[in-house]
This record gives structure tokens, sequence and C-alpha cells, in this order.
């Protein structure tokens, strides 16, 4: 992929007109974009994406160069293909068909799809494909800009419409509206004031393996329920590559590594030497957290948009991108703070009502799971009803918020699971209690005749 290193005070071979507006007299050479995007991100690049679209002057920052690697699972279900830019060709890995369900290593169980429940991609090719769609649709990239603060205040700014961004080396980029897609520790959700109250560390591993064992794994996918409360594990296979994570609450790091190193080993790869190993830190928003200050708004990992059971980010990315990508167009349109502050709070509206409903359900789910673990598993590998859920909410074709809300014993199982146990007073629950085990395993008694594979 190219990456456009421009100067973000010059639009060398713009036509007349349609390059960043000259700043007030007195400021010569200094423009101002209609939206700059801090981060080329999964939602970086589709805010970006977004605003040039609709026919606005957008600079993309980027610290690192192009494509770079990203610790994730690389998973993408329904509603990040339903979000994707018209024509956008996923670059998947594999397609999913089969999930293996087991207990910290144990009563695993398969359960198989005729259709396909979700891709598996790399990141580095996704987001630097995306990152493209941008450019096509007028964005200019600009790699190896690292910002150190935003001021909508001071000497810096040239007036109330104009938002400054500081670079590092200090040179200052101004802006009508600014999307910060910098990831949970970056400048602009400090900026804005984002507030966490779920932090939990995920551990990966990039093992290469040889075509014995890929043809294994190929088209399934392994998710395990983990030892640590609220944990699990993860088998992703990626062609001759498989990803192999764990995530569990920040605070046992050493307990989390062991978890990982026994994981590897359960599933015989603990022969092979990773080609990476990493780690990151996942961070969900508080439910009064800002997602905008002034003409500054963020999403993404930076806003603490994700979904709290499973930590899946990319579709949240993606879609709170394309939200804060065209609200930050109707911002850079605003033409004083009352109507720049309306059109922040409709943002912030929107993600409310779409995400932060999902992520109300998600966090009563990693609720219960925290601490019976084992009934969700028994109900997801042996009850049809729970399969089809995951399976429905996996291809888009519902989502955790709207399965409570439309299904009633959906509602009346979550709302049974979620209370404290018999006997517990409130708040003082033991949350990693494991509920009795299952005993079926491995096979299907749901299987098509035909082909074996369970039909939802």
């Amino acid at each position: 992929m190219s990456s456009e290193n421009a100067d973000a005070g010059s639009e060398s071979g713009s036509a007349p007109g349609t390059g960043p507006e000259a700043g007030p007299a007195g400021e010569h050479d200094r423009t101002v974009w209609d939206v700059v995007v801090v981060g080329a991100g999964p939602a970086g690049a589709s805010a970006a994406y977004a605003a040039a679209v609709a026919g606005r002057q957008v600079l993309l920052l980027e610290k690192a160069e192009l494509p770079r690697y990203k610790t994730c699972g690389g998973g993408i279900i329904g509603p990040s293909r339903d979000s994707l830019p018209p024509g956008f060709e996923l670059p998947l890995r594999d397609r999913v068909h089969a999930v293996t369900f087991s207990m910290n290593g144990r009563l695993a169980r398969t359960r198989r799809s005729r259709r396909m429940l979700f891709g598996l991609i790399n990141r580095p090719e996704f987001d630097a494909s995306l990152v493209e769609h941008a450019q096509k649709a007028g964005a200019v990239l600009r790699t190896g800009a690292s910002v150190s603060r935003v001021q909508q205040h001071g000497p810096a700014v040239p007036d109330r419409r104009t938002v400054a961004v500081v670079l590092s080396d200090g040179e200052t980029v101004l802006a009508r509206a600014v999307v910060g897609a910098d990831g949970s520790a970056g400048r602009i959700g400090a900026h804005v004031g984002v507030k966490l109250d779920q932090v939990d560390l995920g551990l990966e591993l990039e093992i290469p393996v040889p075509p014995t064992v890929a043809e294994d794994w190929a088209g399934r996918v392994l998710i395990d329920w983990g030892p640590l409360p609220g944990s699990y594990g993860w088998v992703f296979p990626k062609g001759d590559t498989l990803t192999v994570g764990v995530i569990s609450a920040r605070g046992d790091g050493a307990a989390t590594k062991r978890y990982l190193e026994d994981f590897v080993a359960k599933q015989g790869l603990a022969g092979f030497e990773p080609a990476i190993s990493s780690g990151h830190l996942t961070r969900c928003r508080s439910d009064d957290s800002p997602l905008s200050r002034g003409r500054v708004l963020v999403c993404g990992d930076a806003a603490g948009l994700l979904e709290p059971w499973t930590r899946e980010g990319i579709s949240f990315a993606l879609r709170s991108g394309r939200l804060a990508g065209e609200w930050a167009v109707r911002i850079s349109e605003a033409h004083d703070a009352v109507d720049a502050r309306r059109q922040a709070l409709n943002y912030t509206f929107a993600i409310k009502a779409g995400l932060g409903v999902e992520m109300s359900v998600g966090r009563r789910m990693l609720s219960v799971f925290e601490r019976r673990p084992g009934v969700l598993h028994a109900a997801i590998t042996g009850f049809r009803p729970a399969w089809k859920a995951f399976a429905d909410i996996t291809r888009g074709a519902t989502s955790l918020g709207g399965l409570v809300r439309t299904h009633p014993l959906a509602r009346r199982a979550l709302d049974l699971l979620d209370r404290p146990k018999a006997g517990t007073a409130p708040g003082t629950e033991k949350s990693r209690e494991q509920e009795p085990e299952p005993t079926r395993d491995d096979e299907d008694r749901d299987k098509d005749p035909k082909d074996g594979a369970v039909t939802p």
C-alpha cells in the first residue's frame, strides 16, 4: 500500500478550491482541514472514509508506517462485514464453519454449520486495505505522525471554529473537527476525558505450523472457557499460521501467562516456535464516559467501545468510526460552539442507542460467565437455541442486545442467571464459582444427516 506522507500544510496537485481552506489573515501558509483523524486502524480508517465520501478535506494521521502488526484475533463477524465500504474485498485467510468449545481444555465439543459463521483476517492486510479505501475516497494519509496533544483554546488556535493538533515534532495541524481513533492509551481519549471501568490483558502468539497441522484446523476455531474469572482462549487458523491467545482481567499477568502456556500445550502446539508473541490491554468505557469535547470526537478503542464479554472490538471500531466520520462532517460545518455541541451530542446519542445497548448486555453476559461458566458451556454445546443464537450473532442476523430485546426466553434466562445465588448477600457472591460440568462430549446430536452439519 502506498503511503502519502503529504505535509499537512500543503495540497500540491489539488484542483483550485478543493484543498484545505486557508487560515485567517496573518496565518500565511497555515491551512485548515475539515476533518483530521488521528489513528489509522479500523475506527480511524472508517471515520476518514465516511468524511471523505461526504466531500470533505480529510487528513488521516498515523504514527506508525503501514502496514503494521496489531495484536488481534482477527475475527470478522457479520456486523463487521456489514460496516465495510462498498466494494471492499475482505482479505480472508479462512472461513469458519465449525467451533470447538471446551472448559479449560476438557469437555470439548464441536458444533458445525453449513453456512459460514465468520471470517478470519490478518490485521496488517485488513487495516491497510481500509486505509486504501479511505485514500481512494479522497482522504490524505500521513504516516510517522505522532500526536502529542490537542488544543481547542490558546495561541495555537486561530479562532473558535478551529482545533489545533500538535505533533511530537512541534508542528501544528489545524482542523474544523478532530476524530480520535488512536487507541485506548492515546492522546485524544485523554483530552476528551474518557473513563474506563473494565481492563483486560490479552496475550497472543502467531504460530507457523506444517501443512498437516494447518489442515486439521482449517475452517474450525477453538474457544476455551478458561480457569481464571471471565477468561477464555482461542485458536484461529489463518492458512499456514495459527493465531493462539488468551484474555483475562488485568491484575495477575503471571496467571494469564500460565494459562496461555498450558493452553498451547493442551492443543499440542508447544513444539512449534511462535513467529510473534505479543500482548495488549483492552479497555471498556464506563457508562458515563464522554465521547466528545468541543469539536473533538472519539471512537473505537480510543472511546473504550468494545463488547465487554468477548472483548470483540473490530465491529465496534468500524461502526463507531463510520458514525464519528459522519458527525465530524456536521461539526466541521458548525459556525459556533452551540451548534458544534449539538452535533456532538447527536453523535453520543447514536453511539449509546446502538453500541451502548450491546455493551450493556455484554456486561451482564460477562457477569454471568464469570460466575457460571459451566452453565454457558452446557447451553451453547447442548441446547440448540443457544447455539443458533451464537450463530446468528456471529453472522450478524442479530446482536446480543437485539436477542435479549426480541426473544422473551433469552431475556428471562439472562435475568435468572444474572441474579445472586440463593443465600448469598448481594455483592458478596464468588464470581468464579464453577457450575456442575456437562457430561456430553464431542459429537453433535443435531447433525444434518447429509453432511453432519448443524443447520441453525
